[in-house]
């Protein structure tokens, strides 16, 4: 699978699509909607599963250091919750998770999704101004679509940060609704 067709499956895919516009039209700064929403669509096509996998939440981030205020993204879901109240939708300003992750300050959305625990969750997905789909994959889509999951090369060289991808891990234990899903854990 190639990046094309992953951008091909999230094309059509309309639940998906619609998701995509109901973020765009809040006109974030550096938005996209990232982690499970690509790599859930993903690994469901390639365990060849007939309906959606049920995600806990559909993650829309986006980076706006002028307003960095916790209101801010309440107010942004309950927009997109007016939108669909289907959704459980998670808004969150990249500009401020440093702060809570006790990390540096990231520069971009970007950036803070090459800081994501692990590459199979490193993707961010979006509509841009003329609606052409943007995917991007700082850490690249191997690992997704080979049903990999490894550490982020920004947490596989801290070992606190290790500690922390390890937990995740165990806690998602995503093996149990993706067979085919392997796991790497590099010791530090």
């Amino acid at each position: 699978m190639s990046e094309k067709e992953v951008l091909s499956l999230i094309r059509e895919d309309q639940w998906m699509m619609e998701l995509l516009e109901a973020a765009k039209s809040l006109n974030l700064p550096d938005w996209w909607i990232c982690a499970g929403f690509i790599r859930s669509k993903v690994w469901d096509v390639l365990h060849d599963f007939n309906e959606r996998t049920i995600m806990p939440d559909i993650d829309v981030i986006y980076f706006d250091p002028a307003n960095m205020d916790v209101r801010e993204e309440k107010r942004l879901e309950g927009k997109l919750k007016s939108l669909r109240p289907d959704i459980p939708w998670s808004v969150k300003n990249e500009a401020r998770m440093h702060i809570k992750n006790n990390l540096p300050p990231y520069s971009s959305s970007v950036d803070a999704i090459s800081k994501f625990p692990e590459t199979a969750t490193a993707l961010g997905v979006k509509l841009d101004e003329e609606d052409n789909l943007i995917l991007i994959a700082p850490c690249g889509i191997s690992d997704v679509i080979n049903l990999e999951v490894r550490p982020t090369p920004y947490f596989a060289e801290d070992k606190a940060r290790m500690n922390i991808y390890k937990e995740r891990i165990t806690k998602k234990n995503w093996q149990l609704t993706w067979n085919r899903v392997k796991v790497c854990h590099i010791d530090r």
